[in-house]
């Protein structure tokens, strides 16, 4: 396996690749201090290991061997840019998959189409912040893969149809902000559901409380998880892979949830087919907010009296209806004659429509203006509105930002941005979302109180800063100690430390840290192993994936019974994809989802299912097969 990348998801990827699924990894960066940050406990580690690399590759070129002969580990390449001779120097022309995880996109997509002519069968994955730029390359380099006789492998490998050790040659388009921002969003919010939605389908999942007394808790379609035993997590490591039986358990079997008596639940609430996407919103503003609320008052104000007079004129004159609503129009404008000859209550009539014309005019007036102002302001940022509150502060709008606000905005969440640069990526988002943002550092006084920080649900800090980030959070709560706080951490150690200060300072406050490449890494390293990984859910400081496969080839499922598959800790079969097939044994054709499989039902190879899994139980289940060494 191959990484490149900048910051610290190439890392955090290569640790993934080499600690569960237990690959050979060869990890090329940037040299030091070109590229961006490293996690802190990873820098003398990677030091140390691209000083070996040199020292162990030299040896290896004196007595003749090659890279082949390096023990299970990681290698590490430094260079500026992926070149062709950089790629080829760290063995893509012999690898089995290539990860490109840099942080612009132009560099990854330039980096795959010379890794795509160096080695036609190779498996790619990429890195795109661009959705739709993302799906016409993943197109274009399968079918360069297949006119070059790598094989029609594209299909296969985007929908999990290769078997174990089968060579799914295809090219995958992932987004770290697509992938992370769904657990960032729900972490914030209490009562948001953990929303999976890739590839048509959708996977909810819900956070419930310990039930009370007497009180049922709702299995919903499946438990997923058990939170923590106890709120101070006595083992330390904040539920993660190290907090011994106190910490969240993944996947239980039904004895354990049944003992399981406390303990919060994360269940399963929907699996379904998606449906269309939820619109962004039209760029214009709404016509409801073309006009002040004080001038719509007053043009209803006008209509009403216009009425007024044409039924006065019609009982005054007995004229028809329509010709006095004629009559009271001309006499409204001054273009009708004068009643000189007429009775006094026509003349009175005229009088008083001619006067309701003259309080027309400046109301028209200032219409024409107001709506000249919304449609010149609607490019411009808002500002909070007076009396708001309720809402979500999110900090940063870069590639993660801007993802959590158009998720937000979809959930009808009432959101506040804060941002320094005025020409960030999602300063175009917010004002086609028409999202009220504050200019200016976080860290400056009065940006947060701006954004009405103190009559806030929660807060959002997403910038790119570790420390811009804590210090906002610590302002924060010291303005509103019961704040919900969500922090973005670049490390994985130092937001495992910060969580615990913050938790124990605040204990009545919700604090969660969260690193963008500890929720994202997973899925990248699925889609290296070439299954499909349709998304993940953090699970306090765990992370439990969901994956698409077909079930031939895996012993651990075929010819398997649904309870017999299921192995408790490790992975679940949810559902049955029967879309467009029929399965026989009771399951009717072109079903769709079905969820509720009995556990009698046989798996058979043609089957394709959707499995949680946890990560090492993931590699276990969906790993490479041992290649077998050459013979010298």
């Amino acid at each position: 396996m191959v990484v490149c990348g900048d910051d610290g998801l190439a890392h955090r990827l290569a640790a993934e690749l080499r600690g569960v699924y237990r690959e050979q990894v060869t990890l090329v960066v940037p040299p030091s201090g070109r590229g961006g940050r490293q996690p802190m406990a990873g820098r003398a580690r990677a030091a140390s290991a691209a000083l070996l690399d040199r020292v162990v590759t030299a040896v290896n070129r004196g007595n003749g061997g090659s890279d082949d002969t390096l023990a299970p580990g990681e290698r590490v390449v430094e260079a500026a840019e992926p070149t062709e001779a950089v790629l080829a120097g760290a063995g893509v022309e012999r690898a089995a998959a290539l990860a490109l995880v840099y942080d612009d996109d132009e560099t990854n997509i330039r980096a795959a189409l010379t890794a795509r002519r160096l080695n036609p069968r190779l498996r790619l994955v990429l890195r795109l912040y661009n959705r739709r730029l993302g799906q016409h390359i993943e197109e274009l380099l399968d079918q360069a893969a297949e006119l070059a006789g790598g094989g029609g492998g594209g299909a296969a490998g985007r929908g999990g149809s290769g078997g174990a050790g089968g060579a799914d040659i295809a090219t995958t388009v992932l987004s770290d902000a697509d992938t992370a921002a769904p657990a960032l969003v729900a972490t914030a919010l209490v009562g948001t559901s953990k929303v999976v939605d890739a590839e048509g389908l959708l996977l909810r999942a819900v956070e419930r409380r310990p039930p009370g007394p007497g009180e049922v808790a709702d299995p919903g379609l499946c438990t997923l998880a058990l939170l923590s035993a106890t709120s101070n997590d006595p083992a330390g490591d904040e539920g993660s892979e190290d907090s011994g039986e106190q910490g969240p358990r993944l996947l239980p079997d039904a004895a354990a949830v049944a003992a399981a008596t406390g303990r919060g639940t994360v269940v399963l609430e929907q699996l379904s087919y998606s449906g269309a996407p939820l619109s962004a919103g039209r760029g214009g503003p709404p016509f409801a907010s073309l006009f002040s609320r004080r001038l719509r008052w007053s043009l209803a104000g006008l209509v009403a009296a216009v009425v007024a007079l044409a039924v006065a004129l019609t009982v005054v004159t007995q004229d028809n209806p329509l010709h006095a609503t004629y009559v009271t129009l001309l006499d409204l404008f001054a273009i009708n004659e004068p009643a000189h000859h007429q009775s006094t209550g026509r003349q009175v009539l005229q009088l008083l429509s001619m006067v309701v014309g003259l309080l027309l005019l400046p109301v028209l007036l200032a219409a024409v203006l107001e709506a000249l102002g919304t449609f010149r302001t609607a490019s411009t940022l808002r500002k909070p509105p007076r009396g708001l509150g309720g809402h979500v502060v999110l900090l940063g709008l870069g590639k993660i930002g801007t993802r959590v606000l158009t998720r937000l905005r979809e959930l009808h969440i009432p959101v506040v941005c804060v941002e320094a640069d005025p020409e960030a990526r999602g300063m175009a988002v917010a004002r086609r979302l028409r999202v009220p943002v504050v200019l200016g550092d976080v860290t400056q006084e009065g940006v947060l109180e701006a954004a009405k920080i103190h009559r806030a649900d929660a807060l959002l800090a997403l910038t790119s800063a570790d420390t811009t980030n804590l210090e906002a959070v610590l302002y924060a709560r010291s303005v509103r100690p019961d704040l919900r706080a969500v922090l973005r951490l670049y490390d994985d150690d130092f937001a495992k430390a910060v969580y615990r200060t913050l938790r124990t300072a605040h204990p009545s406050a919700l604090t969660r840290s969260r690193s963008v490449s500890h929720l994202a890494a997973p899925a990248f390293a699925g889609a290296m192993m070439g299954r499909q990984i349709l998304g993940a859910i953090p699970v306090e400081r765990r992370v439990l994936l969901f994956a698409a496969v077909v079930v031939g080839g895996y012993a651990q499922l075929e010819g398997r019974t649904v309870g017999e598959a299921f192995r408790a800790g490790a992975w679940r079969v949810l559902a049955l994809d029967t879309a467009g097939s029929g399965d026989g044994a009771g399951v009717p054709p072109g079903a769709g989802l079905v969820w509720d499989l009995p556990d009698t039902y046989v798996l058979r190879a043609e089957d394709r299912v959707v499995l949680a899994a946890t990560r090492r139980g993931l590699a276990e289940l969906l790993g490479r097969r041992a290649r077998p060494r050459s013979t010298p």
